[in-house]
């Protein structure tokens, strides 16, 4: 605690205790991620996390059904044109099923890529008027996708219910996959959250790239149509592993996920380093343009 010399009217001086001052200073660095105080504004994620949530279901006729109605419509989509029309194989898995069960870690992927890219124009007033890691905005987006996540899973236990599909003992590592899917979308928004604050346009290219995304991600169909030489560098969309992953943990495929997912993981540790130390890089300018 500092201490000061208060001078009074009658000319007598007195020693009181002052505020302690602490000077910010922009990072000097590519590598000063200051994650240790990151962790010191945990709360501060916490309420974040929440106001998303509210936000997200606030005057809503349906509230959180539509967590489950958006994948389950999907679902009845891709049944219908991918299943039944144009016989995409399924790997013997029902369609519905096969395609419910990668849509679950896609939904959670594209809604926390999405909120994450525009979080930080987004709390451009918080940012503007007060000091905190601004790595907590985008994480908190990022986190805010697990509880629709966590809704729509109950609706696939009933579907694995209905057509008698048991989870193998690789239900255990579902997690990881969930973890995978959350760090996939948080190392592509760190970089977009960045570039938006600069480019506003760059929200524009938001929903081509999360549309495009899919389509080279197995949602609507198995990675086994990709010849076995490229199935290494189809892993380097952090995707293709995770959904593959989901497949193999609830649908009971014979076959794991392999070295498509160790390049999915390898590509996606390289994605958040790098986005972690960019972001932290212009994080000294946010408050000047945001």
């Amino acid at each position: 605690m500092m201490v000061t010399t208060v001078r009074q009217p009658n000319g007598s001086a007195e020693q009181v205790d002052a505020l302690p001052v602490f000077r910010i200073e922009p990072l000097r660095g590519w590598v000063s991620l200051r994650l240790r105080e990151f962790w010191k504004y945990r709360e501060l994620l916490y309420f974040l996390v929440w106001r998303d949530i509210k936000v997200r279901y606030k005057q809503t006729a349906l509230g959180a059904a539509w967590a489950i109605l958006q994948p389950v419509m999907t679902m009845v989509v891709f049944s219908v044109f991918f299943g039944r029309l144009a016989k995409v194989p399924s790997d013997g898995i029902p369609y519905p099923i096969f395609a419910y069960a990668a849509l679950l870690p896609w939904q959670l992927f594209a809604y926390a890529l999405s909120e994450s890219a525009n979080s930080l124009v987004g709390s451009q007033n918080l940012i503007k008027k007060v000091y905190f890691p601004r790595l907590v905005v985008p994480v908190a987006s990022v986190l805010a996708g697990l509880v629709d996540f966590a809704i729509s899973f109950v609706v696939l236990i009933g579907l694995m219910a209905y057509y008698g599909i048991r989870p193998t003992p690789a239900v255990a590592l579902l997690p990881l996959f969930i973890l995978l899917a959350v760090a996939s979308a948080l190392s592509v928004g760190l970089w977009l959250s960045a570039l938006n604050v600069q480019f506003r346009d760059v929200r524009y290219t938001i929903p081509f790239l999360t549309q495009f995304w899919m389509f080279v991600t197995p949602v609507v169909y198995p990675s086994s149509l990709v010849p076995e030489k490229w199935r290494s560098l189809f892993g380097l969309n952090p995707m293709a592993g995770v959904v593959e992953g989901f497949r193999w943990a609830l649908l009971g495929k014979s076959t794991s996920p392999g070295p498509l997912l160790w390049v999915s993981i390898a590509a996606v540790l390289a994605l958040l380093i790098g986005g972690l130390i960019y972001f932290r890089r212009m994080e000294s300018i946010f408050a000047d343009v945001a």
